[in-house]
């Protein structure tokens, strides 16, 4: 009579074990080193900015009003306002937030924007 098979040899299931042990110990350092490579700009005082270049400069108040030129634009005519100015500010869009103003807001004024055709938008406190 044969004798019967009893146990389980794990010797292929350490080796296995062992290879991806080995693996992964040289692949983790490398994960390490991955992200994104960040240019922060330089400080840059507000004012000189906006004498020197020709931005569009809105402020959205506490108060979600749109304030252009010191004057007050009503939500309704935001776009309008921004398709008529478009052609004498070239360099972009600057929105001024204050710190309570609600997020929807700002994004109504950079939908105005982009919708008549301004691509370069920029935020600030």
């Amino acid at each position: 009579m044969r004798d019967s098979f009893n146990e389980i040899n794990i010797t292929p299931l350490t080796d296995i074990f062992l290879v991806l042990l080995i693996i992964m110990m040289v692949i983790a350092p490398m994960l390490d080193q991955q992200g994104l490579n960040l240019a922060v700009p330089e400080i840059v005082n507000q004012e000189d900015i906006v004498k020197d270049s020709k931005i569009m400069n809105f402020v959205v108040t506490n108060d979600n009003r749109y304030i252009f030129n010191d004057t007050e634009i009503a939500a309704t005519d935001l776009e309008k306002t921004v398709a008529d100015s478009v052609k004498d500010y070239p360099d972009g869009l600057l929105i001024q937030v204050d710190d309570e103003a609600e997020h929807g807001a700002v994004v109504k004024l950079m939908d105005s924007a982009r919708n008549v055709g301004v691509t370069s938008i920029s935020l600030s406190r």
